[in-house]
């Protein structure tokens, strides 16, 4: 999945990192070894003669080659065998001396064969993590956290249902979407008043794709549409990069669109990011205070229909939940 850049450098910093320490420490724990048993350092030596030698080789006939290499592979397991008869007499493991490296598989340079090790995946997932976490209002939200007795269990007449037979419609909804997340996978529009849970869902969404390995933005509609109006305008200390994520990670959450300052600029970036992520075929999540109507009004009426007509429309109802925690708490 992608990344940016700056995630995979400091990804492969810290794989560096772990590799050079894994090998002070055993290069630490032959210099205690070293002085438990100066025989070892004699031993040592001559294993790597014996892998020098080896080279010699080349330059002979293959039968000459044949018989030599298989001296020098006597000789070099010769040294192994009183290495191991040395750790034993102190009671060391057999491994004592060998590189203790965290991934078996890749020996911390994380790369497996021709493709990135499962080790590097991971610390790429929890960068990436980590990083929308640090831009989004709040830690991530886990789908076990989300309450439904918060919810009303009356019938509304409005709908059919009641207030928490709709939400855990819409939670179950969006486990299903998050556990099943691909890049093919439907735009979601959620909205309703204010305090019905459409962050927190959204946000559960979010690191559930990031832990599967995607590439996730999360940020506030406000939040985006400063850092591209400063990227187009050339203001502050943009690097170009902003606008190529936004449009190109494989999933986009906004959060409040509606709570930002409207301007022409946001009107036409919103469009943008629409059009293209579904041009694409890349999904998105946005969560909204704002009703059908009002989005038509406060943005156009072309925005409206992409959304009506591209995104799964999920209306949260109820009432405000934060209010409802607080009191309960106070």
């Amino acid at each position: 999945m992608a990344y940016n850049r700056e995630i995979y450098e400091k990804a492969q910093q810290m794989i560096d990192a772990r590799r050079e320490k894994a090998e002070q420490n055993a290069e630490a724990r032959a210099r205690l070894f070293d002085s438990l048993e100066p025989e070892y350092g004699k031993l040592r030596q001559e294993m790597i003669q014996s892998v020098k030698e080896a080279i010699k080789s080349i330059d002979m006939n293959p039968e000459e080659a044949a018989a030599f290499l298989q001296q020098q592979k006597i000789r070099n397991l010769t040294a192994q065998q009183q290495i191991k008869a040395l750790l034993q007499k102190h009671d060391l493991p057999e491994d004592y001396l060998e590189v203790k490296y965290a991934c078996p598989v890749c020996h911390d340079t994380g790369i497996d064969g021709n493709r990135l090790c499962e080790c590097h995946l991971e610390i790429l997932k929890k960068l990436a993590y980590d990083e929308a976490g640090s831009k989004s209002p709040l830690k991530f939200c886990r789908f076990g956290d989300f309450r439904l007795d918060y919810y009303s269990d009356k019938v509304n007449p409005d709908y059919g249902c009641s207030p928490r037979q709709r939400m855990s419609e819409i939670l179950d909804y969006c486990k299903s979407y998050a556990a099943t997340f691909d890049t093919d996978s439907p735009s979601l529009l959620f909205f309703g008043e204010t305090g019905l849970g459409k962050t927190h869902l959204s946000l559960s969404i979010a690191g559930e794709v990031i832990n599967a390995g995607y590439s996730v933005i999360y940020n506030s509609a406000q939040n985006i549409f400063n850092e591209l109006q400063k990227e187009r305008f050339g203001k502050g200390d943009s690097d170009g990069r902003f606008e190529p994520m936004v449009l190109e990670c494989d999933l986009l959450v906004i959060d409040d669109l509606g709570a930002e300052f409207s301007t022409q600029f946001t009107n036409a970036a919103l469009y943008n990011i629409i059009n293209t992520r579904i041009n694409s075929g890349l999904p998105t999540v946005i969560n909204t205070n704002l009703n059908m109507k009002e989005i038509e009004e406060r943005y156009t009426r072309r925005i409206a229909s992409r959304l009506i007509g591209e995104y799964a429309v999920l209306n949260f109802i109820g009432d405000d939940v934060r209010q409802i925690r607080s009191e309960n708490n106070g």
